[in-house]
């Protein structure tokens, strides 16, 4: 095995894909914590990063649509967070 920029990324990418899920298995990181989504994230660029080296459209087309969700699900929890610390409205009261 050659290892080089491109095979580091991806065994790290790997890596935090194995330690996210361990971690919500065993409830430490839970879903709707902005951190589980922004964490795949950055595993699925990171051996997205790797396939640059050695091409592999399903690969690739998996860590995309990977992407994609998990920015989605840290927008969604970000935005949930937000309206949940947001002040109340004082002509309400």
């Amino acid at each position: 095995m050659h290892f080089d920029p491109y095979t580091a990324s991806g065994i790290l990418g790997a890596g935090i894909f194995v330690v996210v899920y361990f971690c919500n298995l065993r409830g430490w990181l839970v879903s709707s914590d902005w951190r589980y989504p922004a964490a795949n994230m950055a595993g699925a660029l990171l051996i997205l990063v790797s396939l640059f080296q050695e091409w592999n459209l399903p690969s690739v087309m998996i860590e995309v649509f990977w992407t994609f969700i998990s920015l989605y699900g840290v927008l969604r929890n970000l935005r949930a967070a937000r309206r949940t610390e947001s002040p109340p409205d004082e002509r309400a009261v």
